[in-house]
This record gives structure tokens, C-alpha cells and sequence, in this order.
């Protein structure tokens, strides 16, 4: 669309030593490393050698392409901004392997090619054929940008244009997937080869999704089955209505968020205001009736599904790691495209609490689902059967730069998303700008941009605002400036000359936050936020069961900063607990049994709280977000 927005690629982006300087490094040199040595201990990667028979361990999982291809954009990503020989080496190994695994007809898929290959096509609904092409894809394109080699592209180029001659718009036979992810793989495949074939098989794929006769229902006749038998819920999959149809954030959440994602990048291309209405329906239905605070969404288990509105239970909470990096893809793209901080207050509320959470801050365990409480027995893990969740996080953080900056050439406006620590360099205005970034955020509100172009130019910056924020100043060179202030951007228009420097302050007191009435499980109930950040109990901090303290709305609650748990502000104040006496330990009892001088009493008690995305970092306990609360 001509207004929409151009991320700032990441590889123009160096992070400092601020909060996500360190979490990239570990990434970098420990969860990436560590990632590979597991999807070499777990069969995966020799997999691609195709030499498992019958009888044999380590059988082939119709998922595992896409672990490793996941793992091929994150050291793609680190390397295009840390040069690596050692990491070129390994993936060089990788890429070699699984190109020797293609068949000659283009085909590249594991498991149907040693497992049952006489299946290849025959269920998309749940084998996920088509969901690991797409990462292949999107690892091939991410390993070109990073190396300009296109060791791995040309191969997936052959299995995309099998792909299209199958199922596209001219195609042999009807289909799409069951578990979207090759829509917003092929408009990244579509800008960086140019070849308007892979847009129209995107967009093609899109629209086919939900009309009847329902294909799957014509898959399952075709395999000798009735449909009848079996139990399915199209809204598992979001093919239960065409898509411009659909009104409501439904089914298994990391499929919806990657389908909304590849609907939002279709729309932008095509200024297909139908399928861009569509996407805003469905992000208004996640983000104001089915997110966590944390940004966390799927809330049921059965399915990895969004539940009823306002239904976001806590402890049951599911969560799963991919859906929060789901929802970071789908806000940054309808972030280009409107312009509009709403988007990006809901990207930064994932990735600091949401995403962040699911991984140890020595980068080798990590959280599949992120509950909201917790009673001792929710831990972080270094792998999983379905390893989807660690390489989908490492990717991301590897490549995090590019959901910093974004910028419009056209209308000569530099946007700033998020707040780091971080250099940059941007072409804009026939100028190069290079911004650097000095703060302490998220731990502290004060954030200077330095602006140096390499020639005076004229461009608007924009700053957001975020959503949080109920006070803040700005300072040009030293002088207070106001400007205004347009969907949630301050935006200042200024001939730029080398040196320039300005000061962002944003207030950032704790707040209490309360819930929608109808979330029945925050009734009575109040959580801590502290800038982007979200706060918990952990049981270690408390000398009493944490689900017993109560928090008064009086209570003055102090930030304190402490160099354990990575260097973070903690939260501290006095809090209550309920003493009981015999005759309030009672079970059950008639609410006028109990004289007032015998009612139970309450004893103060000294609260920490924690940022969530730090919980299960210490010793093993109970968590807790959502605390008591009294007036």
C-alpha cells in the first residue's frame, strides 16, 4: 500500500549492552549452539540423509523440517550481523545435506519421502506438508540475504514452483494447508527473487481457505474415509468461513496468527482492502477480548486454541511460545501498514513479557506454554518432542533489529518502534542516517537519540508513545519541545545536522491493573506493571503461600534495582496475609458465626515482585501475576 512502512532491516541494527544487547548474546553464542547439538542428538538434521528404514530409532516426525529450517534462519540472522566461520561451516553442512535430500521432481519433505511415501499430498489437513515448506522457505530466504549465496534458495525455488503447479491458481488439483505458515513464507520468497508467481500462489492459498464444498471434507473422501466419522472442528484451522468472512479469532492460535500474518502481507501488496478489514476485525477480537497481559494468547489447552471471549484462565493458561512470536509478526506487519502504536504497544507487551519469558537467561531451557501461575510444577525444559517453540524463538531474538526501526522514504519519515540500546544506519531523504540509541529501558524512561546524517537533511522522526505512558517530555538540542502527537507517534520536523541530539523521558511509575469484569478468573484481583514491564510473585521471595497475600491499593510500592536475576528492577512493598484461628479454619460456616472480635486477622508482610519474563530462574515455586487485592 503507497502508505505503508519499510522495516529497517536488522542487519542495520547493532544492539549495545542494554537489555536485549545481552539476551541476543546469549542467544547467540549459547541457544543457537545448543539448538544445533540437540537437533543433532535428536535425529533431525541427519534425517535429511534419507537413509532411516523400517525398525530403525529415531523415525522421521512430518514435522521435523521445519525445526531445522528454523534453525537455519536464526544462524542466518546472527550471522548477518556477528560473522562466524565456525557458524558458516556448520551451515554449510546443514544446507548441503538438505539439498541433497530433494527429489527430482523438486520435492523436499523427510518424512514423506522415507516414511510413507506413498502419502505425499494425501492429508494436508494434519501432516503438515505444506507448514514446513514454508519454513524452508523462509530459511532459504533469510540465508541468501545473510550470505548472498543461494545454496539453499535455488533448491526451495524448485520445491516452491512444484508447490504452485500443484496447487496454484493453475494448478493440478484444489488445496491449501492445515497448519498455515507458507502464506507469509511465499510473499517473503515473492520480494526477494521478484517472481510474482509466489505472491499469487500466497494469495491464492488465502482465498481458497473456507469455501465449500470444504476441500478437507473432499481430502478425507479421496483417502477411502467419511467425513462424518470423523470429529473436526474446521475452526481449528480457521477454515470455517472464507476468510474476508471471518469476524472472530478462533482455533489452534500459532496457525491463526501465521495465517492473519500472511493475510496482512498479501493485503499490502495487492491494496486489498477486503482481506486488510478482515485482519483488523481479527486483531481487534485477539487484543481486546483474548490476550493476556503478558501478550500471551491461545488460552485453551485442548486444541493450543483462543477460548470464548475473556476467557484467560491462569493457571490453566497455554500460551504457547510460538503463538506470542505469532502475534509479534502480526502486529509488526499491520504496524507498517497503519502507522498506528497500537500495533507496536502490543509487540513490545509480547516480546518483554510473552516471548522473553520462554527462555532461561543462560539460554539453554525453555517454556513451551506460559502460564500465568503457577504451583511448583511448571518448568522450563532444554528440548521437546515437538521442538517447535525453541528455534521459533531463537530465530525471532536473532533477528530483532528489523522490529526497531521502520522508515518511509516517500513521505521522508523515520519511525521509532521500540527503545534499546542500539546503533543504527538508515537510508533516508537521499541521506545516511545513522541514530544511536542511549537508555536503560525498559528499566528506566529516559531515552537519547543521537541523529547524525551524513549531510543536513529534512525528515520527520517519529517517537512512539507508548500506550502506558501517561506523562513524558521531550527535548530537542536541550529545549523542551511539545510536538504533536499523531496514532500515538510524537512527531518532529526538523532540518537535521550531524550531532543532533533528543531526549524522550517517559514517567514511569507502577500501576495497578485491573481486568475486564468478565475475565471471572482476575475477579477481585489486581496485577503489577511497571513500564512494558509485568510483574509476579514468585514463592521464593515470601515466607508464606504467595496465593495468600493480599495487596492493599494504599500500599506504596517501590522499584529497586538489583543486579541478581541478569541486572532488572524488582518491585517491593508490604503486602497482607490472612492469620487464621480455629474457628475460621473451618471448611465451610454460616457467614454469621463468626463474632467480629474472632473474625480472622491480618498480619503485614514484606512483597517481592518480580518481572514475569524472569520467573522459574531460581529456586523451584509457586508463581502468581494476579494477586489479591484489598482497598
Amino acid at each position: 500500500m503507497s502508505t505503508a512502512l519499510i522495516p529497517i532491516e536488522h542487519h542495520r541494527v547493532k544492539f549495545g549492552r542494554g537489555f536485549w544487547g545481552r539476551r541476543i548474546t546469549t542467544n547467540r553464542r549459547v541457544t543457537i549452539r545448543h539448538e544445533l547439538e540437540l537437533l543433532r542428538r535428536t535425529g533431525r538434521i541427519d534425517a535429511f540423509r534419507l537413509d532411516w528404514k523400517p525398525g530403525m530409532p529415531n523415525r522421521p516426525h512430518y514435522f521435523w523440517d521445519s525445526d531445522v529450517a528454523k534453525w537455519i534462519e536464526a544462524a542466518s540472522y546472527s550471522l548477518a550481523t556477528h560473522p562466524d566461520t565456525q557458524l558458516v561451516g556448520e551451515l554449510d553442512e546443514v544446507i548441503e545435506l538438505i539439498a541433497s535430500a530433494q527429489q527430482p521432481d523438486g520435492y523436499l519433505n523427510v518424512y514423506f519421502t522415507v516414511v510413507e511415501p506413498q502419502n505425499r499430498w494425501t492429508n494436508l489437513r494434519d501432516w503438515h506438508e505444506l507448514y514446513c515448506a514454508g519454513h524452508l522457505i523462509e530459511a532459504a530466504v533469510a540465508h541468501f540475504r545473510a550470505t548472498g549465496r543461494r545454496t539453499l534458495l535455488n533448491p526451495l525455488i524448485r520445491y516452491a514452483d512444484l508447490i504452485n503447479d500443484t496447487f496454484g491458481p493453475r494448478g493440478k488439483r484444489d488445496g491449501y494447508p492445515g497448519h498455515e505458515q507458507i502464506e507469509l513464507a511465499l510473499v517473503k520468497l515473492y520480494r526477494v527473487t521478484g517472481m510474482r508467481r509466489y505472491l499469487d500462489l500466497s494469495k491464492h492459498l488465502i482465498d481458497r481457505r473456507g469455501r465449500r464444498p470444504h476441500f478437507f471434507d473432499a481430502e478425507v473422501r479421496a483417502r477411502g474415509e467419511d467425513p462424518k466419522c470423523w470429529e473436526w472442528d474446521y475452526t481449528k484451522n480457521q477454515s470455517h468461513l472464507p476468510v474476508r468472512r471471518q469476524r472472530e479469532a478462533v482455533g489452534h492460535a500459532v496457525r491463526a496468527t501465521y495465517l492473519y500474518s500472511g493475510m496482512a502481507d498479501v493485503a499490502a501488496e495487492t491494496n486489498d482492502p477486503g482481506l486488510l478489514a478482515a485482519c483488523r476485525r481479527l486483531w481487534k477480537s485477539i487484543t481486546q477480548r483474548k490476550m493476556y497481559i503478558t501478550g500471551g494468547i491461545g488460552a485453551v489447552r485442548r486444541g493450543e486454541a483462543f477460548g470464548d471471549d475473556f476467557e484467560l484462565p491462569n493457571e490453566t493458561a497455554y500460551c504457547e511460545t510460538c503463538a506470542a512470536i505469532g502475534l509479534v509478526f502480526f502486529a509488526h506487519r499491520m504496524l507498517q501498514i497503519h502507522r498506528d502504536a497500537e500495533y507496536a504497544d502490543v509487540m513490545e507487551r509480547a516480546l518483554y513479557n510473552g516471548v522473553i519469558s520462554a527462555v532461561s537467561l543462560d539460554g539453554r531451557r525453555f517454556f513451551y506454554e506460559n502460564p500465568l501461575a503457577s504451583s511448583a510444577q511448571h518448568h522450563r525444559k532444554p528440548w521437546y518432542d515437538c521442538a517447535c517453540c525453541p528455534p521459533n524463538l531463537a530465530r525471532l531474538l536473532a533477528s530483532l533489529g528489523t522490529y526497531v526501526y521502520s522508515a518511509s522514504a516517500e513521505r521522508g519519515e523515520l519511525y521509532v518502534h521500540l527503545y534499546a540500546a542500539a546503533n543504527a544506519a538508515v537510508s533516508l531523504a537521499g541521506r545516511e542516517v545513522r541514530l544511536s540509541q542511549e537508555t536503560d529501558y525498559p528499566w528506566d524512561g529516559q531515552i537519547e537519540i543521537r541523529i547524525d546524517p551524513d549531510e543536513p537533511a529534512d525528515f520527520r522522526l517519529l517517537l512512539r508513545i507508548p500506550g502506558w505512558c501517561r506523562a513524558y517530555s521531550l527535548k530537542l538540542n536541550d529545549q523542551a519541545i511539545a510536538p504533536p502527537v499523531y496514532r500515538g507517534y510524537a512527531r518532529l520536523c526538523h532540518h537535521w545536522r550531524r550531532g543532533d541530539r533528543v531526549v524522550l523521558n517517559l514517567r514511569m511509575p507502577v500501576e495497578r491493573v485491573v481486568s475486564h469484569p468478565r475475565v471471572l478468573d482476575n475477579a477481585g484481583r489486581v496485577a503489577l506493571q511497571r513500564g512494558p514491564i509485568v510483574y509476579c510473585l514468585e514463592q521464593c521471595d515470601h515466607p508464606v503461600d504467595i496465593r495468600l497475600i493480599e495487596l492493599s491499593d494504599r500500599a506504596t510500592i517501590s522499584p529497586v534495582w538489583t543486579r541478581s536475576l541478569g541486572g532488572a528492577v524488582l518491585l517491593r512493598c508490604r503486602g497482607m496475609v490472612c492469620q487464621t484461628s480455629k474457628q475460621s479454619d473451618a471448611l465451610y460456616r454460616p457467614v454469621d458465626a463468626v463474632r467480629p472480635e474472632r473474625k480472622p486477622r491480618r498480619r503485614r508482610i514484606a512483597v517481592t515482585a518480580i518481572p514475569y519474563a524472569l520467573w522459574d530462574n531460581r529456586k523451584p515455586g509457586r508463581m502468581l501475576v494476579w494477586l489479591g487485592r484489598t482497598g
